[in-house]
């Protein structure tokens, strides 16, 4: 008769520990079903769902593991699984996979309590934990970090609906991001990222800066606010801020642009997606002016935005050309993916107003980034409380991956 054992061994982390077991199991036939590892701070934990062969006694093979492992310092732990538990556990198999990422500064206990409460409660099995972020030292635990857990986990939500609203809740009250999305070959094999500018990429709305400079600062910023809460029609409340800033000099567009202030991330997350491949994008409803600089400091490969008319060394009050509003990026997107014969599914697309919420609809990856609170409910993800460069995270990236690619 075959036996199914589950072999558990660990101990501290040291060279050979895997071979040592496998070494033995192989003389005795046996056929490997599962086999799964970690390491957690130097303490190894290797698990091995083994079929035993009928002609062999299953206590000489463990007493032999036993042998193999003790010089190493490890302990064994063995538990037998029934025909019935295997059949059943087999049967789960293509049951569909998401992945829960928690996004904080530093990861406490309470945080993983609660997520894994709401997933078990939903229904959903936690298959693997891992952490996407790197060690962080102890007198940096205090600091603006950043760290991710990304959970593994398996079967279908009694209530997708009702799942997302609770994470989204569970984020607030936790003051951390929490991601939820389908664990698809897509996932990591992503190619072209598109940005909004202002309040993305960079900290401030550029019109906004320039309404201050020519003296309608309150007025500018009241209808911009409007605009990026979906209260007003993007390229009509876009034309109104130009109008009011008709006879700002030329010159003001400079004093603005040094002041500029890149957001938290943007250079780790351009750098990192350059030596990955990855293609990016501006899709700005600002001006070309600030965009094209913009890409050029961040070694952006497209940038499209709105050209602003200046006539003998004043803004005009008018916009040339078409308008870049929220269908116009939507559009955009579609076109950039064709030109570099990709789907939409290996697209992202990352940004905080209202007028960005087409193009995050339609992205494989929709962020919205430090949004409102209408792009936030409405987008597929959103990041609040860490830099740009979280997005690595949802793409499945850890920093060891970037730091490896880099060393």
């Amino acid at each position: 008769m075959q036996q199914i054992l589950l072999i558990n061994v660990s101990g501290d982390d040291k060279p050979g520990v895997t071979s040592a077991v496998t070494h033995v199991l192989a003389q005795y036939d046996v056929i490997i079903l599962d086999i799964g590892q970690a390491v957690i701070h130097d303490t190894l934990s290797l698990g091995v769902l083994a079929r035993l062969s009928s002609q062999y006694e299953p206590s000489q093979v463990l007493e032999e593991v036993a042998f193999a492992i003790r010089d190493l310092g490890m302990q064994m732990r063995v538990e037998p699984v029934s025909e019935a538990s295997y059949q059943t556990w087999v049967s789960q198999q293509g049951k569909p996979r998401h992945i829960v990422s928690l996004l904080t500064r530093v990861v406490s206990a309470q945080h993983i309590a609660r997520i894994t409460e709401v997933t078990s409660a939903h229904g959903l099995n936690i298959d693997k934990i891992a952490r996407l972020s790197g060690r962080t030292p102890l007198d940096r635990l205090d600091t603006d970090g950043k760290a991710c857990v990304e959970f593994s986990v398996r079967g279908e939500a009694s209530d997708l609906g009702v799942l997302r609203t609770s994470l989204l809740e569970l984020s607030t009250d936790l003051d951390v991001d929490i991601a939820y999305q389908e664990d698809t070959i897509f996932r990591r094999h992503r190619r072209l990222v598109v940005f909004d500018m202002d309040s993305t990429l960079i900290e401030s709305e550029v019109i906004d800066e320039l309404a201050i400079q020519a003296g309608v600062g309150a007025e500018v910023a009241a209808i911009t606010e409007r605009a990026m809460h979906g209260e007003l029609d993007f390229a009509d409340s876009f034309r109104q801020r130009v109008a009011l800033l008709k006879g700002l000099d030329e010159s003001v567009l400079e004093t603005v642009y040094q002041d500029l202030v890149l957001t938290e991330g943007a250079e780790h997350l351009m750098q990192t997606l350059a030596t990955l491949g990855y293609k990016t994008a501006i899709l700005s409803g600002g001006f070309t002016y600030f965009a094209e600089r913009i890409r050029q400091r961040l070694g952006m490969d497209y940038m499209f935005a709105n050209e602003l008319d200046i006539s003998d060394g004043k803004v005009t009050g008018k916009v040339s050309g078409n308008i870049v509003d929220g269908e116009r990026k939507a559009e955009l997107l579609v076109q950039l993916a064709a030109q570099e014969v990709i789907s939409l599914e290996q697209t992202i697309a990352v940004g905080d107003g209202a007028n960005d919420l087409p193009m995050l609809s339609l992205a494989g990856l929709g962020i919205a980034f430090r949004a409102k609170p209408l792009v936030r409910a409405n987008a597929k993800q959103a990041i609040s409380h860490l830099g740009l460069d979280g997005i690595l995270y949802l793409m499945g990236i850890s920093d060891r991956d970037v730091i490896n690619r880099d060393s």
